[in-house]
């Protein structure tokens, strides 16, 4: 049995993140593998794992911001809104102005107003979005409001007929790039989709962190301990051996005044679980090393 934490994958290209999951239950020899953040099967990039005890984490992680590279491709729509759709339409790009460019990238950032992707994983009356469009329904899901916090040109290549944007983006979760270049395309009136997308960090876990498949496969291990992984994630609060065995056994502590989520750690450095101060108290939502465990 594997030790319990995180295992941080570079997901390649063409793998779902279930796929990554049913491999990294191959190389490490459990099924008690789960994900965080589903990236579409054409990005690659950040997959946060939780592996053994570490599956406890994933649903208490803030993964609430995002960053990414990607390719933008002006001069075409598709249906999905990215490269493996079929085209719907657009118009010569090659002379499109950077500062045109640049301006409808301005007026995507900041907190907006987004329509998703119709073939995003969004539920309509209990069915995936993208599930109704394949069986040919005509989907249109509300805007919702996102922010984007950096959206900004890295290099501009014109083609014949098109030009490609390479573009870095921060944003919050619920942010889909596909349609932001979607968007981009639609305001230049030239028609836009994504045709590459990387993700390089969600909330605290970044590139660094990661490893590809193959190098796993090579030297099997974690990314993250436990105590290493709520040690980056989340506030820390170090308490003595009497607190420590309370919390072992699903007792509350004296609060100390921290917000929001936060690990408990014993004088050793061992872990002992997530808690967060309400009603006058330091309550558990997730125990990781029970009293004697």
């Amino acid at each position: 049995m594997p030790p319990p934490g995180l295992v941080i994958v570079d997901k390649p290209g063409g793998f779902t993140s279930h796929d990554v999951v049913a491999r990294l239950r191959r190389i490490l020899g459990t099924r008690k593998i789960g994900h965080a953040g589903t990236l579409d099967p054409m990005a690659t990039g950040v997959l946060v794992c939780g592996v053994e005890r570490g599956t406890r984490l994933l649903g208490h992680l803030a993964l609430d911001t995002k960053a990414y590279t990607a390719t933008i491709r002006l001069g075409a729509a598709t249906t999905t809104d990215d490269a493996e759709g079929t085209p719907v339409g657009g118009t010569d790009a090659a002379g499109v102005e950077e500062t045109a460019v640049r301006a409808g990238m301005a007026a995507l950032s900041g907190t907006i107003q987004q329509v998703p992707s119709s073939v995003s994983a969004i539920k309509i009356d209990g069915r995936r979005a993208y599930a109704r469009v394949r069986a040919g329904e005509d989907v249109v899901l509300p805007a919702r409001p996102v922010t984007v916090s950096v959206f900004t040109l890295r290099e501009l290549r014109r083609g014949d007929a098109v030009t490609d944007l390479d573009v870095e983006v921060e944003c919050s979760a619920g942010t889909y790039v596909r349609a932001l270049a979607r968007d981009l395309g639609a305001a230049l009136g030239v028609g836009g989709h994504l045709t590459a997308l990387r993700r390089t960090r969600v909330g605290p876990f970044t590139l660094d962190h990661a490893r590809t498949l193959e190098l796993l496969a090579a030297e099997p291990g974690l990314s993250l301990s436990l105590a290493g992984a709520v040690a980056l994630a989340f506030p820390r609060r170090e308490v003595d051996h009497a607190a420590a065995v309370a919390l072992g056994h699903g007792r509350p502590l004296a609060p100390v005044g921290l917000t929001g989520t936060y690990g408990v750690f014993d004088p050793d450095g061992r872990v002992l679980g997530l808690v967060a101060e309400r009603d006058g108290a330091a309550r558990p939502l997730v125990v990781l090393a029970p009293a004697g465990g």
